[in-house]
């Protein structure tokens, strides 16, 4: 089997933290520590090319043809009022010799 034949599918995650843009891969079923990797800057969002080295750092690549999909929750959802949370996901894949 190749590796690409090999590779499972994941959901990576972007968010603000502590005011720093953060990327993790979803592992759901597992006690194990999402991947995570912090930019370490306040603003602006990460680019693209960014946020692929970034997946790569930690053992990770974007599916072909996956885009990054933004939405917005809220602080307090009840409250209309209150400061708006940007995430944006994508599916990715695990790179060859990366167990996930």
């Amino acid at each position: 089997m190749s590796a690409q034949e090999t590779a499972r599918e994941f959901i990576a995650q972007m968010s603000v933290r502590d005011g720093c843009w953060r990327v993790y891969v979803v592992l759901f079923g597992t006690t194990e520590r999402w991947p995570e990797f912090a930019f370490g800057r306040r603003r602006p969002v990460p680019t693209l090319m960014e946020r692929s080295r970034a997946l790569r750092a930690l053992g990770f690549e974007p599916v072909d043809g996956g885009a990054w999909e933004w939405s917005e929750d809220s602080t307090v959802p009840e409250d209309p009022t209150t400061a708006v949370i940007l995430m944006a996901s994508t599916r990715v894949r695990s790179r060859a010799g990366v167990v996930a």
